[in-house]
């Protein structure tokens, strides 16, 4: 009789199974805070924003669905405790829930930014980066295009370096350059080991600051967020961005071992993969010390001009990298100031943004666990989305 029984329910489970729908590779529907699973072409759990592998719509599972909603709750005081927020101080702070538009919209404006606002001021960004390379100071050899999904094999199909020439002589003594350089050596780039900072690296982090603050392009941005009174100086402007993107926080076993600027710009490896890691200035010197093997693209978005986007493979001594978006022949100031303007925009969101004639999308996210100020989110994630 127990035999009978075993048989029958597994056949009813058979059953059962052959019913199920295949979840969407590319979406977090049905998928929020499942384990990591190759098979798909993105992620949907907590761990996701740490390596910067997200889908595009991670942001359904973001929130506490209790408190996530500002039915209610518009103009409340500032709580902690609760995952998102509905007062007039949220956008400035970027903790706002998602419906606070549509739900306090008339009662508490707060700071808005709108689409078009994005696309117009994004677009000046992009004029104005006149430090960036040309046609003939960076040549690239991408060899083999593959699909994301042929990416988990981890297949070296490059038997070449990416970079077959890049004008130091010229790009990297800029001093928005070398000042980025000089910050990238300063790091761990194994999450679990505390970043213990020495006076004269404090210094070279606000010595970009200060470096990048001269250009065009942030006077541009900042302009436009006094306009949207954000910020009242441009030394408390200074000081967020500092915060933001510098401020610590922790990724692993309890250790401030983590930053905005060292995920985006410089990279780390947890759990034996490759996170963040999103600069050209980054992989390029990696790959001409041989730190880092390249494998293959899976996208390129050429225009007429640089900055494009490629999404690479790559081996950073012993650890892999899936899929890694950045910009190729970009100024680290034009990388800091667009994804500051989407992180401040549309965090959590895929933010359009304008590029010369083209449009494309950036993707930040904050970082959740713990904040600065009251209640503002640091940096967890920022890089262009590349179609699957």
């Amino acid at each position: 009789m127990m035999t009978h029984l075993l048989i029958l329910a597994l056949l009813l489970c058979s059953a059962a199974a052959g019913n199920i729908k295949p979840r969407n590779t590319d979406s977090c529907v049905d998928r929020c805070e499942l384990n990591m699973n190759h098979n798909y072409n993105c992620q949907c759990n907590s761990a996701c924003v740490r390596h910067g592998d997200c889908c595009h719509d991670y942001n359904l599972c973001h929130f506490n669905a209790a408190r996530s909603s500002c039915e209610g709750r518009c103009s409340e005081s500032y709580n902690p405790s609760n995952p998102c927020h509905c007062n007039n101080k949220c956008n400035q702070h970027r903790n706002c829930c998602q419906d606070y538009p549509t739900q306090c919209a008339g009662s508490d404006p707060g700071v808005s930014i709108t689409d078009q606002e994005v696309l117009t001021v994004s677009g000046q960004i992009y004029s104005l980066d006149t430090n960036k390379a040309t046609e003939n100071e960076i040549r690239l050899n991408l060899q083999d295009h593959i699909a994301n999904s042929q990416a988990v094999a981890k297949v070296d199909y490059a038997h070449q370096r990416l970079y077959t020439y890049v004008n130091e002589e010229v790009l990297f003594s800029r001093p928005t350059f070398a000042k980025f350089i000089a910050l990238l050596n300063n790091y761990h780039r194994m999450t679990g080991i505390a970043e213990k900072f020495t006076v004269e690296q404090l210094t070279e982090q606000d010595a970009f600051i200060a470096e990048i603050m001269k250009t065009s392009i942030m006077d541009k941005l900042y302009r436009f967020l006094l306009s949207k009174k954000m910020y009242n100086s441009i030394s408390e402007f200074e000081e967020d961005l500092k915060k933001m993107w510098f401020g610590l926080y922790s990724r692993a076993s309890n250790t401030l071992d983590s930053s905005g600027f060292e995920h985006v710009f410089s990279g780390e490896v947890k759990r034996g993969i490759v996170s963040g890691f999103h600069s050209w200035i980054r992989f390029y010197l990696a790959e001409k010390r041989r730190e880092l093997n390249y494998y293959s693209y899976s996208y390129n978005q050429r225009g007429n001009d640089y900055p494009n986007i490629l999404a690479t493979q790559f081996n950073w001594n012993g650890y892999y990298k899936e899929v890694g978006s950045g910009f190729i022949g970009s100024s680290p100031e034009f990388d800091f100031a667009i994804y500051t303007l989407c992180f401040i925009a549309k965090p959590n969101e895929s933010c359009m943004v304008r590029l010369g004639g083209n449009t494309m999308n950036i993707q930040t996210y904050t970082w959740t666990k713990s904040t600065y100020g009251n209640g503002k989110k640091y940096v967890a994630s920022a890089f262009p989305l590349t179609p699957q």
